[in-house]
């Protein structure tokens, strides 16, 4: 079983697009997934037409992780649904000693309980910010994904986000082996990019560069499609539209690309 977190601490990026077309492409290879959806809006849960405030993900966080429920959305889908005061139950729990390995211990707990070998991945889909939430999918995940945008702050937040996970390598330590429990690595993946911009195409330079001094975190470029931007308000995924011959021979290059950048993610990770 793989975790994977869909982490940006800037809106709009297309960090829950990209979660749930992910793992829609995922399930459509046969891999099983949980979703488990971080974000206090709750858009992935929605999208899944999930909205059901009792056994949230909140029951992690406040204590009653006994009482959280498994959503069977699709075929190879589950669902831990999001809670829309995430943000306010974060609050209560400022002072927990323990607050960002609540979900390590509730993974731990209910690993066998639950089943949850049963996932091939566990996808988690963060809100953007650098909150208890957010920190502890980090802790629990092997690889964290986070999109950039062609925009000045789009790409600095590549540094601020590399700059983040940096120092909280050094906090969330097991303090009798001195070792970390951020161990995760660290990808990005361009979104939104557009053939006829100069902000996509100074962003594409800056990460060719980058490349060829030795960074190789960006592991995928996603072009800009307003199909793709909607998938989630259609509650149709691309994998899905794709199916449609007369959609597909119409925007056969961008379904195309589109499974060469989720193939090519999949290898990496």
């Amino acid at each position: 079983m793989k975790i994977i977190a869909w982490v940006g601490i800037k809106g709009g990026i297309g960090k829950t697009t990209l979660s749930y077309n992910y793992g829609e492409w995922l399930a459509k290879q046969g891999k099983k997934i949980l979703f488990v959806d971080l974000d206090h809006q709750s858009n992935l849960s929605q999208t899944y037409e999930v909205y059901d405030q009792n056994g949230t993900v909140g029951d992690i966080f406040n204590g009653n992780g006994q009482q959280v429920k498994i959503h069977h959305v699709k075929d190879h889908i589950d669902l831990l649904a999001g809670d829309m005061h995430l943000d306010d139950i974060e609050a209560t729990i400022e002072n927990n000693p323990n607050k960002n390995m609540l979900l390590y211990m509730w993974l731990a707990d209910n690993y066998d309980p639950l089943n949850l070998d049963q996932y091939d991945y566990i996808i988690i889909d963060c809100h953007p910010d650098f909150s208890i939430a957010t920190k502890n999918a980090i802790v629990v995940s092997q690889d964290i994904l986070s999109p950039l945008t062609p925009s000045e702050y789009g790409y600095n937040a590549k540094f601020n986000l590399e700059e983040r996970i940096s120092e909280y390598k050094k906090e969330a330590i097991d303090y009798t082996t001195r070792k970390t429990f951020v161990t995760a690595n660290l990808w990005f993946v361009a979104n939104k990019i557009k053939h006829n911009t100069n902000s996509s195409h100074n962003l594409i330079k800056a990460l060719k560069a980058e490349r060829e001094k030795g960074d190789n975190s960006c592991i995928g470029i996603v072009p800009e499609k307003e199909l793709f931007n909607r998938s989630t308000l259609d509650r149709k995924p691309i994998v899905e539209m794709a199916e449609d011959p007369v959609v597909y021979k119409k925007q056969r290059k961008f379904f195309d690309d589109i499974n060469t950048v989720f193939t090519t993610i999949t290898q990496k990770l």
